[in-house]
């Protein structure tokens, strides 16, 4: 009954009258690149669809004598197309960046009132040309600090990159840059995301009613495309700032068939600071990242595309009695192959590898520490999309992905004229354990008000240890209320076979990854969420207030006084919980004018159990924030001068404050001197945090030895008044009065930068 029912809902509603299909692509015509999310409408028949990752498209429509197809995408000319439906049709447009009135009325009619249109809800495309236009923390735009501004997700700690979705913890995000994970997204301690948006073609984050092709984690999906090189004419742009320069190389490898693109980018932080430091200070830092493409048109139904991405990390800081070692990276490679099968069934097929490594190691007094984790992937993917018709759209697939784990900590007390040796990364066990899953995803229209995008995916894990199997079904409901606004429905159920503990940190990445086994059982989150979409004034505002509940099990820490151990086996030490959280989102965006951004406001709660922690009672987790709020916005003065704003606030993180403390002296352990008596866990929120950046940027268009050459200035301020918010709090005694004293530490204050950005 179950398969005959999946059957029936899977079957593409044809019906019998005469149909022909329109296919092919939308690109940009000054580059080439492939055009995600372009919209492609039917003026006669009110139907239409939009392209999928790689710029094709597939619309199946009744045959006429005559229709006009309409071709638009945000921030580009509008094209109109005359086509004579009596066959399929193979039909590729390109379009030319700048937005005309008449392109303006098409848009807004067409392609913005996708938020109110689609089933899917959750979900938040990121242009990058706005990224680019937002302020910069130490003169570089960040993909990471915009995501941080959308509703439903957290902040991390002052200044960094790391994000927390619904309740969700850092691990629960499942980050890929063209498909290949990205463990540690960071640089500089979570400053800057490993993400050089020169060589970024889209962004997109799913934080709810997922569809069935995404998995392996809890909480988000952040999809990040790199560019495919621009293959009509050779182009450099690079940047070059107060902390770090970059510079971007792209052009054809032959015109119109295929091209690369090169981007790399280096700090020199470390150069900077040093005529700040006193001369009991040493510290050096420095990271880098190189990001590579290269596809090739191998004819009509057929392209590949390589794509390689490579970072690193490494900090030194020693002080009287203090030093901290910081390395790790990533690398990844993606091989993929697109093939289209007549004009309705698209397949990427895809290879990929990656690899991260982390290597930390702190020396406090008599405290030594270290950690070091290592991950290697081999993943590949299969992936159909189906378009029987433009209610319709199937997708369907497999994913099979192989692990390798190197972990390995400890902490001990040692004395510091005898240092530890270090843990010999040639001696770490090494665990292997694989993951796949099937899936099958329709988004369909079932009537002009209702529609359903429904999957199911089917994951498993398996290694020597254990093996588990799992269902995962996902369904979202959409009615209309009217042409403008319309409700929508979510169902998911998540699985995650990888546990990240402990989480001590959003931005220096101190914890160790583990797999499940017999007793780490999955991660497992379920979540319901409800949500009113309405635009405005022919879609120039847009709308919306979604509620959501998720569950969340088989959530993990260390048990109260458990260290480190030089082992990848700590079962013995974890103890096991759940957590909830719920909570309201509301966002407002102006997508037309002179002035542009978006209000975004998140009222949420979030709680965690653990039978072995705080007594058995229920305690807040860590980035638990009741009120979050972000203000952006964007202002043209002119052809050459543009404004930008940025407005955060939000209620302060918790943490744990002692009740008491012990003295405990010559006892052999690691806790000589003043041991602090705790009781309830994050029993105390800090204060609350809030920020203003303003920036501003200069943009000039000329020439260069008979080459159009364009220059920009961005003049930005971080923290423009200079507010001392809380990065964390620690506790000392004071020598004088023996009493224990609570400080407040502060990372960035106001910090003003210059940028100049080139590109010919």
């Amino acid at each position: 009954m179950r398969v005959s029912l999946l059957l029936f809902i899977l079957l593409p509603w044809a019906g019998f009258t005469q149909n022909h299909t329109i296919s092919g692509t939308v690109t940009d015509a000054t580059t080439g690149e492939a055009l995600i999310g372009a919209n492609v409408f039917v003026t006669s028949t009110k139907t239409g669809t939009t392209t999928n990752s790689y710029g094709f498209y597939s619309l199946t429509i009744p045959s006429a004598d005559s229709l006009g197809v309409a071709f638009t995408y945000v921030g580009y000319t509008a094209q109109f197309k005359k086509v004579y439906l009596d066959q399929n049709i193979e039909l590729s447009v390109e379009l030319a960046p700048g937005v005309g009135l008449l392109d303006e009325v098409v848009v807004s009619g067409v392609r913005s009132d996708e938020n109110v249109a689609r089933p899917q809800m959750g979900v938040v495309d990121i242009p990058t040309e706005k990224i680019k236009e937002l302020p910069a923390i130490l003169g570089e735009v960040d993909v990471l600090k915009v995501v941080q501004l959308l509703p439903g997700v957290q902040s991390g700690n002052e200044g960094t990159t790391g994000f927390f979705v619904r309740g969700g913890n850092a691990d629960q995000n499942l980050v890929q840059l063209d498909e290949a994970i990205v463990y540690n997204p960071n640089h500089l301690f979570g400053l800057f995301s490993t993400f050089n948006t020169r060589a970024i073609n889209n962004v997109r984050l799913i934080k709810g009613g997922f569809p069935a092709q995404y998995g392996g984690r809890l909480s988000s999906i952040l999809d990040i495309s790199m560019k495919e090189g621009n293959n009509k004419r050779l182009g450099v742009e690079g940047g070059i700032g107060l902390v770090t320069s970059q510079l971007t190389a792209e052009g054809p490898i032959k015109k119109e068939k295929a091209s690369f693109i090169v981007s790399g980018r280096r700090t020199y932080f470390d150069w900077m600071i040093k005529p700040f430091l006193t001369s009991r200070i040493r510290t050096s830092y420095s990271f880098y990242d190189l990001n590579a493409k290269v596809n090739w048109q191998i004819g009509p139904k057929d392209r590949l595309f390589l794509s390689a991405f490579n970072g690193k990390d490494d900090a030194t800081y020693i002080e009287d009695g203090i030093e901290y070692n910081v390395r790790f990276g990533n690398t990844t490679g993606t091989l993929r192959w697109n093939h289209i099968f007549g004009q309705k069934l698209f397949l990427n097929t895809s290879f990929i590898i990656n690899e991260y490594d982390q290597n930390i190691s702190a020396l406090q007094d008599n405290s030594f520490s270290e950690v070091l984790s290592g991950i290697n992937d081999v993943n590949g993917k299969l992936e159909f999309q189906y378009y029987p018709n433009p209610d319709h759209i199937i997708l369907f697939g497999a994913h099979y992905l192989d692990h390798t784990f190197r972990s390995s900590g400890r902490t001990e007390a040692q004395s510091g004229s005898d240092p530890s040796p270090g843990i010999d990364a040639n001696t770490i066990p090494v665990k292997y354990f694989d993951e796949f899953a099937l899936y099958v995803n329709d988004e369909m229209k079932l009537s002009e008000r209702l529609s359903a995008n429904l999957g199911l995916r089917l994951p498993g894990f398996f290694s020597d240890e254990a093996s588990y199997y799992r269902i995962e079904p996902r369904a979202s409901l959409k009615v209309a209320l009217g042409p403008a606004s319309s409700v929508k429905a979510a169902y998911t159920m998540m699985n995650q076979f990888l546990h990240l503990v402990p989480s001590s940190t959003a931005s220096v990445p101190t914890e160790i990854w583990v797999p499940s086994t017999e007793k780490t059982r999955p991660q497992l989150s379920t979540q319901y969420s409800v949500g009113y979409f309405q635009n405005f004034r022919d879609n120039e505002y847009e709308s919306s207030l979604e509620v959501y509940y998720k569950d969340m099990r088989n959530q993990v820490l260390f048990r109260e006084g458990n260290q480190l151990i030089e082992s990848l086996d700590i079962d013995s030490l974890l103890t096991y919980g759940k957590g909830w959280s719920y909570g309201a989102e509301l966002f407002l965006r102006k997508n037309r004018g002179k002035l542009t951004g978006w209000i975004s406001y998140t009222l949420s709660w979030t709680n965690q159990r653990f039978e072995e922690l705080n007594f058995g009672n229920t305690f807040p987790f860590r980035y638990d924030r009741r009120h979050n709020l972000s203000v952006v916005g964007t202002y043209e003065l002119g052809k050459r001068w543009s404004l930008s704003a940025t407005f955060v606030f939000s209620s302060g993180n918790v943490y744990t404050v002692p009740v008491g403390r012990v003295g405990v002296f010559y006892g052999g352990s690691l806790f000589e001197g003043n041991y602090f008596v705790y009781e309830e866990r994050n029993n105390v929120r800090m204060n609350p945090y809030h920020r203003l950046d303003l920036s501003a940027s200069h943009k000039r268009e000329w020439k260069l030895l008979g080459k159009p050459l364009t220059s920009e200035w961005v003049f930005s301020v971080y923290n423009t008044y200079s507010r001392l918010n809380p990065y964390f709090v620690f506790f000392e005694v004071e020598p004088a009065t023996g009493e224990p004293k609570a400080k407040q530490v502060s990372l960035l204050p106001i910090i003003p930068s210059i940028t100049y950005n080139f590109k010919f």
